[in-house]
């Protein structure tokens, strides 16, 4: 009986629990239903973190640019390198707000340039209008102008003088690249035509290299380079900041290619960011190897420098167009791209056109592979209309930059003395040495 009872008393218990609990909730007042945002919400939200997260990624670029730049430089010009980089993008950064913005996106309607307006976007604690934060699509874009500066940075290294480069910048970013994208991407008379370049070959890359080519052939090359017929080499100070450099810009082509996709707010555009990603890793994977197997090829050893190049051919080959290819294609888009800059950096030299990093090759060459090669995956363009594109970017660049660089040089002066060069520019210009303890070795002479 005692067993019963208690029971019973536990079988009450829990009775008494559970209706004390229902008159509990009974008398509660009932919970509001949880609250989504909208799906337009969402997608803007989605959008503005592909811009920003694709814009610092682009932005880290700049570090990958000035490494590479500093390891392929002599020890005497490193701090120089360095310097200009962070100037450029600084630069970049004002005069595309000045004016780049407004000239390459505000009332281009078909034409050949937007308007001369200083750029800004709503206060602080303003709801957007339209798919995208205004501030981060400016954000983006401008990351690309500097892109474009870097380009050139490391083509005139070891000579130029340093305020001629910057007031060149200043044009460049604030009028030059501005109008020149407002043709294509600010929905201009290239792109009424049907032009295509989905992240820049072109816009960016084939700009800057076009810019580095009139500079360089208005500056000349470095003293000692090129003697009796013969190219003397001049070793770059770190293959380790060199390979840095490198790496540093291949993780950012990732933002520089993904987020060019413009929008992240729906599956299909979330996997062709995937689609984009995957394809600029394997382009840039294809020109390493087919630089190092090559090089091996003709000159029974593998250049590192060559295969450092080879990885940014196939990432500025596969940009103009990144979504579209197989993933085998994109490989031999790249190695391609990898083949170009194996045979056109000694091109270079025999016609004495001193480019210090390769980046003509790299990033002019390469660009116009990437934009003429688009139809063979991009049904919806055209060669001829690539390669209008290609000659009127490249034309009003060379002819519009070799203006500027000409300018400097009668007025100011562009190349630094026999003295200064033969000192270095880290004494001469900059008044800090990257390597004041190495003293007068073989790299500083």
């Amino acid at each position: 009986m005692k067993l019963s009872f208690e029971k019973v008393g536990l079988a009450s218990l829990a009775l008494l629990a559970a209706t004390g609990s229902a008159l509990a909730q009974d008398a509660a007042p009932a919970a509001e239903a949880p609250q989504y945002a909208l799906a337009s919400d969402t997608a803007f939200i989605f959008n503005t973190l592909l811009f920003l997260i694709g814009g610092f990624l682009v932005m880290w670029m700049a570090a990958g640019f000035a490494m590479l730049e500093a390891g392929l430089v002599r020890t005497k010009n490193v701090s120089m390198q360095c310097l200009k980089n962070i100037a450029l993008y600084s630069v970049a950064g004002i005069m595309y707000l000045l004016v780049g913005y407004s000239l390459m996106y505000t009332n281009v309607n078909g034409g050949y340039m937007g308007t001369f307006a200083v750029y800004g976007w709503p206060a602080a604690g303003t709801a957007n209008e339209g798919s995208y934060a205004v501030a981060s699509d400016w954000f983006f874009q401008m990351v690309f102008v500097a892109t474009a500066a870097s380009i050139v940075s490391g083509t005139l290294a070891e000579r130029i003088k340093l305020w001629p480069f910057l007031f060149f910048t200043v044009i460049l970013t604030g009028f030059i690249y501005p109008i020149a994208g407002s043709w294509q991407w600010g929905a201009g008379w290239l792109s009424e035509m049907g032009f295509s370049d989905f992240a820049g070959s072109t816009l960016v890359h084939s700009v800057g290299g076009w810019a580095a080519l009139s500079g360089a052939l208005i500056l000349g090359a470095r003293r000692g380079k090129y003697v009796d017929g013969k190219v003397i080499p001049m070793p770059g100070s770190s293959m380790p900041l060199a390979t840095l450099g490198t790496f540093i810009l291949w993780l950012g082509w990732f933002g520089f290619n993904g987020a060019s996709q413009l929008a992240m707010g729906s599956n299909s555009d979330v996997s062709d960011i995937s689609r984009i990603f995957a394809n600029t890793n394997l382009a840039a994977a294809g020109g390493v190897v087919a630089a190092i197997i090559l090089t091996q090829i003709l000159y029974k050893k593998v250049d590192v420098t060559m295969a450092l190049n080879g990885a940014l051919a196939g990432l500025v080959s596969i940009t103009a167009e990144p979504l579209m290819p197989s993933p085998i294609l994109a490989v031999l888009i790249g190695a391609v791209g990898g083949v170009i800059v194996v045979f056109a950096v000694p091109l270079l030299d025999k016609l004495k056109l001193d480019d210090v990093v390769g980046a003509i090759p790299v990033h002019l060459l390469c660009g116009i592979w990437g934009t003429i090669i688009v139809p063979l995956t991009n049904p919806e363009t055209s060669y001829v209309t690539q390669f209008i594109g290609i000659v009127a970017y490249g034309v009003f660049t060379f002819v519009a930059s070799g203006v500027v660089w000409y300018l400097l040089k009668v007025t100011v002066g562009i190349r630094v003395t026999a003295e200064e060069e033969a000192m270095g520019l880290d004494k001469a210009e900059v008044g800090v040495e990257a390597y004041p303890e190495f003293g007068q070795g073989s790299q500083r002479a």
